[in-house]
């Protein structure tokens, strides 16, 4: 309890350091400013000798022990050894995790942060450990002991000062957390930290990136874990602008048009953000597949043909893609079908494919609408009865039971999806007033007369007759 009450006295008063020289009131200003000049305090046997002890007791984490010897020594010889503080901070941090009231955690952890301003007071010039690289310690110590700022934004000009002056050199947590911090601060006001987020997170992933490649780095695996989590960020964040991205990433492939993993990543990342039209994308796309061709390399490719309105090239790398893609990634499979059945329909106006190729994404994936919607417009702008094998009456009559099949189908894609209630039921409601109308249904009793019709040609569907409305 002593030495508890001594550390609570002692941090809430933040001892100043009692050796300045005071001078003679009577004295001339000259003399006086001369006189006020610091000087280093003495370094006296007690101090050594607390410092042993103090280091022992921390080694075996006897750090009730080693709290009275280290006050001593923090403050009457600040000077003695750079282990002062990181000891110190050991010691901190148990009592500030032991601490039972709020008051005493506020006074660790503010004791936490005095000890990085007077280690960078008294050893910031070390050229192991300089003042840059203890700011960053000061913002990691500032984030554990603070929990009470969610944003922790007061730590954020010590960590970017510490990244600015140690660049690659930076520690792995130290570069996290700034970015982390970032981006909150993004989070909660968009217009006004975009940009800034912007710049940070290019800075720290291009610093992990740095040391992730540096294969004499012995953190290389965690900084490569890492960047990957920043980029994760990223893609969420919504900050990502496609530009922006290529500004970052664009020489970032030229110089690994090679390196098959640094290319995934790339692509991948595109992928989250959806900036899937991006030149630079392509390139990683098709790099990556001359290497080593994948499902999202073959996607890639994919979307660079339909860029280039290649339909044919487009179709064969999304069925490659399709092939190389794992077995249980359902949604992949399903976009990747339903854009194949979107290009025949569309651009080949291959009905009868395009309705396999959308059956194939149900197949997957039930509960897609917008398949049945596909489906719907094929049927709708199907003809499948010939006048060369009717008479022309007889044919204009039957090529508007398809409508009867696409409504179906329109009904179909709301049942599964509600998200397309809206579009269904503004096409049902187009479509309907073409069904054949009751006169023309008499005209033709014997095709019509038993209440179900199937819809001839490719489409070989089954439907409930009705007339027009």
């Amino acid at each position: 309890m002593k030495k508890t009450l001594l550390l609570i006295v002692l941090a809430a008063a933040v001892p100043a350091l009692a050796c300045a020289k005071k001078p003679k009131k009577d004295a001339p200003q000259q003399q006086a400013v001369e006189q006020t000049v610091e000087e280093d305090p003495v370094i006296t046997e007690d101090c050594l000798r607390n410092l042993s002890i103090v280091h022992e007791n921390v080694k075996s984490k006897q750090f009730e022990e080693a709290l009275e010897p280290w006050l001593q020594v923090y403050t009457q010889c600040p000077n003695a050894n750079k282990s002062i503080y990181t000891n110190g901070a050991k010691i901190v941090d148990y009592f500030y995790e032991k601490a039972s009231t709020p008051q005493e955690k506020k006074r660790w952890a503010e004791l936490s942060l005095e000890l990085c301003d007077k280690r960078i007071r008294w050893f910031g010039d070390d050229p192991k450990y300089p003042a840059a690289y203890i700011l960053g310690e000061k913002g990691l110590a500032y984030c554990d002991h603070f929990p009470e700022d969610e944003l922790k934004e007061a730590a954020y000009p010590w960590f970017k000062e510490s990244i600015d002056a140690l660049k690659e050199n930076s520690k792995i947590s130290v570069l996290v957390k700034f970015i982390e911090i970032s981006y909150n601060l993004y989070r909660t006001d968009n217009d006004k930290y975009a940009e800034q987020y912007m710049a940070d997170n290019a800075t720290v992933s291009g610093y992990l990136q740095t040391m992730a490649d540096d294969e004499e780095n012995k953190n290389a695996a965690v900084a490569a874990q890492q960047k990957d989590y920043v980029d994760n960020l990223f893609a969420v964040s919504g900050a990502a602008e496609c530009s922006k991205l290529d500004e970052m990433y664009a020489g970032y492939i030229n110089n690994n048009l090679s390196n098959l993993d640094n290319l995934s990543k790339v692509i991948k990342l595109y992928k989250r953000v959806g900036c899937t039209e991006s030149d630079v994308y392509f390139a990683a796309a098709e790099a990556a597949h001359k290497l080593k061709p994948e499902a999202e390399s073959a996607a890639g490719c994919a979307r660079m043909c339909v860029k280039k309105e290649d339909w044919d090239g487009a179709i064969a790398y999304f069925q490659e893609a399709i092939d190389l893609l794992d077995a249980d990634n359902i949604d992949d499979r399903a976009d990747y079908y339903y854009t194949i059945a979107l290009i025949s329909m569309d651009k080949f106006k291959n009905y009868a494919d395009a309705r396999v190729y959308a059956h194939r994404s149900l197949e997957v994936k039930p509960s897609q609408g917008r398949c049945y919607m596909l489906i719907g417009y094929c049927y709708a702008a199907s003809k499948p009865y010939r006048e060369s094998e009717y008479p022309a009456s007889k044919c204009a009559i039957l090529n508007k039971t398809v409508f009867w099949a696409a409504v179906d189908k329109f009904q179909k894609a709301k049942e599964v999806d509600s998200s397309c209630a809206d579009e269904a039921n503004k096409q049902i409601a187009i479509y309907s007033k073409y069904f054949p109308t009751k006169e023309e249904m008499f005209d033709l009793p014997k095709e019509f007369s038993g209440g179900t019709f199937t819809v001839g040609g490719w489409i070989n569907e089954r439907t409930a007759c009705r007339p027009a409305k």
